[in-house]
């Protein structure tokens, strides 16, 4: 079955960086796109980043371009969010996500707190 575990997330001080990691398995990887969503308390979940399965093209939420950087790995079923200058509002939970066949599937989230 399809399985995303997200890992990396932690306590960081505005200003400071965050590599996020999702392993994935259950499906071939190199064949879709993959995305970073995240939900803050009290908020939607929001799309951070996607990736094309490729990986030759990006696209990133208004909020975040600039900052975070999505990456991915094919021959390791990886895919990457290094955050930099992080900011309080960038705290919330971060959902590793892809889709196919009419299907969303998500990994079980990391939390990223900023915070001094």
């Amino acid at each position: 079955q399809v399985q995303l575990m997200e890992s990396g997330g932690g306590l960081v001080q505005p200003g400071g960086s965050l590599r996020l990691s999702c392993a994935a398995s259950g499906f071939t990887f190199r064949l879709y796109t993959m995305s970073w969503f995240r939900q803050a308390p009290g908020k939607e979940r929001e799309l951070v980043a996607a990736i094309t399965a490729a990986g030759d093209s990006t696209n990133y939420a208004d909020s975040v371009k600039g900052r975070f950087t999505i990456s991915r790995d094919n021959a390791k079923n990886g895919v990457y969010l290094q955050m930099n200058s992080l900011k309080p509002e960038d705290t919330a939970v971060y959902y590793c996500n892809t889709r196919f066949g009419l299907r969303n599937y998500w990994g079980q989230g990391t939390q990223v707190t900023v915070s001094s």
